[in-house]
């Protein structure tokens, strides 16, 4: 197998090129979001770039120290953002999803890193890339499924009124929507499985070609993490709406949303 080619930083610099042709196909069709596409290219860049320089350090100097805070620093900001753009939710909602996301996202993580790959939970290697991947997709999920359940409880407002009117129970309106959410939040996951291999070459199996990994042990890592990501989105989002619904009826079977 050859060795991974490095770009240097003029390479590197001409992918930039191609924005300037999304910047000129925004403006032909009048869509404003030029200053969107530009903070969040620059955001994307400083960001990555700034990760870039912390993991070296931590695969340079390899800490199990380094590994949780790194760790608990992603899980702290996947919830943070969930909950930032969900923040019509009661506090007991919120909590509800902070623990689902965090449980759910560091336990499957573990799972991952201890029993399919087999090497310690404190390995930077493997543990900080692992974990990104599947604590920001559980994060996108739960982000997902929240938006749409609530939307839908927004819209629905009038259809609820009315069946609470001819006496069904609050677990009998709110339970439909709960599960269109996770039907909702599990959808990508799933279209994008039914394509691999085929239509595409997932990141982190071509990434792991590209360093001169073989293909069939690519492979495995790929279908692994896919199906750990499925598995995280759809217990993260389960929980989190299973549990989080009931926040918003009392004792009494009194509805306050």
């Amino acid at each position: 197998m050859n060795e991974v080619v490095a770009m240097n930083i003029w390479q590197f610099g001409l992918i930039y090129l191609l924005l300037i042709i999304v910047l000129l196909i925004m403006k032909k069709c009048r869509i404003n979001r030029t200053k969107l596409l530009f903070t969040a290219s620059l955001r994307m860049t400083v960001q990555l770039a700034l990760a870039g320089l912390v993991l070296t350090y931590i695969l340079q100097n390899p800490h199990p120290l380094f590994t949780v805070a790194y760790l608990a620093l992603m899980t702290c900001f996947a919830v943070y953002t969930v909950l930032s753009r969900n923040k019509g939710i009661n506090k007991r909602f919120k909590i509800i999803v902070a623990a689902s996301l965090a449980g759910t996202g560091l336990t499957i993580v573990a799972f991952f890193i201890l029993a399919v790959v087999g090497v310690s939970l404190f390995n930077p290697q493997y543990t900080i890339p692992i974990s990104g991947m599947i604590i920001g997709n559980a994060m996108t999920g739960v982000g997902l499924g929240l938006r749409v359940f609530n939307e839908n409880i927004r819209t629905q407002r009038v259809l609820i009124e009315n069946l609470q009117n001819i006496g069904a129970t609050p677990q009998k309106i709110l339970l439909p929507f709960v599960n269109q959410a996770l039907e909702t939040a599990l959808l990508p996951t799933l279209n994008s499985m039914i394509g691999m291999g085929i239509i595409s070459l997932p990141g982190m199996m071509t990434g792991q070609i590209l360093s001169g990994t073989l293909p069939m042990t690519a492979i495995m890592y790929q279908i692994a993490i896919i199906i750990a990501i499925c598995a995280v989105t759809c217990l993260a989002v389960f929980f989190s709406l299973f549990f989080g619904y009931r926040t918003l009826y009392n004792s009494r079977q009194q509805m306050c949303i």
